[in-house]
């Protein structure tokens, strides 16, 4: 629908400026002046560059669901109409696609569809836990209470993720830096080294010699190097892409040493949280568990849990095939052993769930401390190594004149 820019002088004389979508111009000037408007002018919205050129338009990410998620609670909380509260947040929203997505929405409820059914149309973005969350909520008459706790669980979440990552910046980085430098030297440095050293004459060392052949190597196939590991790359994300493949590498992760045992954590507090928030919401356990594992991320931990509903859909407690998947800890079994006997199943796994997350913080400092120095005697030993074997002619050199 159209954006169209206002003005208009109240009863008051007061100038009054604002936008607004509709059909066309005199539906704007027809609802200004039956809001007591007078003096309207009425002019379409300029298109924003970014609707011609899609990448600029920004891509959705998860911080923008959360801000959406938390100040559509705070306006709903505060008593404000769904459709106000839709049309303040598509006006405030910076993400044009984001905000072109929110005004999508508030139309389909003007024109009288729900707000679940709405959301199910991006699925990209609003993906199976939040639309049913909101559709107990719209269901149960507590649109409110269900935002506040979805934006709390996002918010948390978010902050597990940004977590994880950040523990595997720094390997990353380092690793990056010193593929970069080796290449320098491969391409640029050492080529300045062997012109020397032919000039020398005589046989040089071997590591010398091998780092002169490698040079050479490289600089004679070096695009055929990068197409290479861009072929192997885009393998990888295709056999990952499918049921094999994801299973076999989401099992390796699972058992690597030391991210292994983090990873079974973050699946535990994921698995945790997620739950509970489903179940304190009136989602039923068997819904909750096939979006859980849907979201679990892990296809090991997915087919573990829909293990788990089937068993549970026989007539099986939740912790007896949760403790045959050999994912989930003892304790945390023991605690939804606890929480099911005693009703408070929810509060539970909110529990398990905060002190997974201390754990994670834990382990994630552990790593790092760990990584650190492991990944400096790495970056140290390549660079290192290759400056002591080019000088090596020149040690020989200066040991024959002495």
């Amino acid at each position: 629908m159209p954006i169209f820019i206002w003005e208009g002088t109240t009863k008051k004389n007061e100038v009054k400026k604002g936008e607004m979508d509709a059909a066309d111009e005199i539906t704007v000037r027809g609802i200004l002046r039956r809001q007591g408007f007078k003096s309207i002018e009425v002019k379409s919205k300029p298109k924003d560059i970014s609707e011609y050129l899609p990448f600029l338009k920004g891509k959705i990410n998860e911080k923008n669901v959360v801000v959406f998620c938390r100040v559509f609670s705070t306006m709903i909380n505060a008593g404000l109409p769904l459709i106000q509260c839709l049309d303040l947040l598509a006006q405030q929203e910076q993400n044009k696609n984001f905000a072109k997505i929110i005004r999508s929405i508030k139309e389909d409820i003007e024109g009288g569809t729900s707000l679940t059914n709405a959301l199910k149309k991006y699925p990209q973005i609003f993906d199976d836990l939040f639309v049913n969350l909101i559709a107990a909520g719209e269901a149960g008459g507590m649109l409110d209470v269900i935002l506040e706790r979805l934006s709390n669980y996002m918010e948390k979440a978010l902050k597990l993720k940004r977590r994880v990552k950040g523990a595997m910046t720094y390997p990353i980085a380092v690793l990056v830096i010193a593929v970069s430098v080796v290449a320098l030297l491969l391409l640029k440095v050492i080529p300045v080294f062997k012109t020397m050293f032919e000039g020398m004459g005589g046989t040089l060392p071997g590591p010398t010699q091998f780092l002169i052949n490698a040079s050479e190597f490289t600089q004679h196939y070096f695009l055929y190097m990068i197409a290479i590991f861009v072929a192997i790359y885009i393998a990888f994300k295709r056999f990952y892409k499918t049921e094999k493949g994801r299973l076999m590498i989401d099992s390796l992760i699972l058992k690597a040493p030391v991210f292994g045992l983090l990873m079974k954590k973050v699946a535990v507090s994921k698995f945790s949280r997620t739950l509970s928030t489903m179940m304190t919401s009136g989602v039923p356990i068997l819904e909750g568990l096939t979006i859980v594992s849907k979201t679990s991320g892990n296809k090991v931990i997915e087919n573990a849990l829909m293990k788990t509903r089937q068993s549970i859909s026989e007539g099986r407690s939740i912790a007896e095939p949760l403790a045959e998947t050999d994912i989930f800890p003892p304790m945390v079994i023991q605690m939804i052993s606890v929480g099911e006997a005693t009703g408070a199943l929810d509060s539970m796994l909110s529990k398990i769930a905060n002190f997974y997350d201390e754990e994670i913080d834990v382990a994630v400092d552990s790593m790092t401390a760990l990584l650190e120095p492991v990944m400096m005697v790495f970056l140290g030993g390549v660079v290192g190594g290759m400056i002591i074997a080019m000088y090596l002619p020149i040690f020989k050199l200066a040991s024959v004149v002495g």
